[in-house]
């Protein structure tokens, strides 16, 4: 089976009914963390003899976001150094999986790839995946990246042929927890985000199928997706991911970082 038609049907599978959020890609990846001989409550620490909590790895982890999608928007870089200093702290010897697990939350959820940068050690800036310009965040920087959404719905566009049935990108989406009609917690209300912000700034078409009667509608990449990107592109980041669910999202973090920016 190719690894196109294994990605078809990983989008289409719904699986048993779940929550907005209640598949949790968050705890998913931190229990691989874990040895072998680990409790399913503790992850193995770079210290012999020393085993960490799982809840403590995730607040570890959910800080560390909070942390990088600061640095994002102001669009600053950050050290190694900065990330120990004001995020690890105490627990500095954790940073290898913590900062490997927050950086793979990053790209899935919020579309957002933390770079080196070169030829500073331990440098780091953070862009919007595969070269996207635009993250839907609010203008005055507020707001969470939405770059990871906006991939997931043009490599559902392009599966389906581009154009797409609006029916098909919903019902996907719906599976991920993400359903018009209802405000979800990092994307908001999906509909206005697809059908007027997204074509608004050239990302997708929004069109009614020819001759359809009760009227039909589809999507379709925009002109800006064709300019920052290729299909070819999105669909190594779909396969690159696929093996941590698309549906999943790290709800304890995510909500973490929403509490975040009401505060800010």
């Amino acid at each position: 089976m190719s690894e196109l038609s294994k990605l078809e049907e990983d989008l289409q599978d719904p699986g048993e009914a779940q929550g907005p959020v209640e598949v949790q890609l968050l705890g998913a990846e931190v229990g691989k963390a874990a040895s072998p001989s680990a409790s399913s409550s503790t992850v193995s620490s770079s210290a012999p003899g020393e085993a960490l909590p799982l809840q403590a790895l995730k607040e570890m982890i959910t800080n560390l976001m909070n942390f990088l999608l600061l640095k994002y928007r102001a669009k600053e870089l950050t050290s190694q150094a900065e990330m120990l200093k004001k995020v690890l702290k105490d627990n500095q010897e954790h940073f290898p999986v913590v900062f490997r697990l927050a950086l793979e939350c990053l790209q899935l959820v919020f579309g957002v790839e933390v770079r080196g940068v070169y030829p500073r050690k331990d440098t780091y800036g953070m862009i919007p995946a595969l070269g996207l310009t635009c993250d839907a965040m609010q203008s005055n920087g507020r707001g969470l990246p939405k770059t990871g959404l906006l991939v997931l719905v043009l490599s559902l566009i392009m599966r389906n042929g581009d154009p797409a049935p609006e029916e098909v990108v919903w019902g996907a989406l719906s599976r991920m927890g993400v359903c018009v009609g209802r405000e979800h917690s990092i994307f908001g209300e999906p509909r206005e985000l697809l059908t007027q912000v997204w074509v608004r700034e050239g990302y997708l078409e929004y069109r009614q199928v020819p001759d359809s009667d009760p009227a039909h509608y589809e999507f379709l990449w925009g002109p800006r997706a064709y300019a920052e990107t290729s299909k070819q592109q999105v669909m190594a980041f779909v396969l690159r991911v696929r093996q941590r669910a698309w549906r999943a999202f790290p709800l304890q973090s995510t909500e973490a970082v929403k509490e975040k920016d009401k505060e800010a």
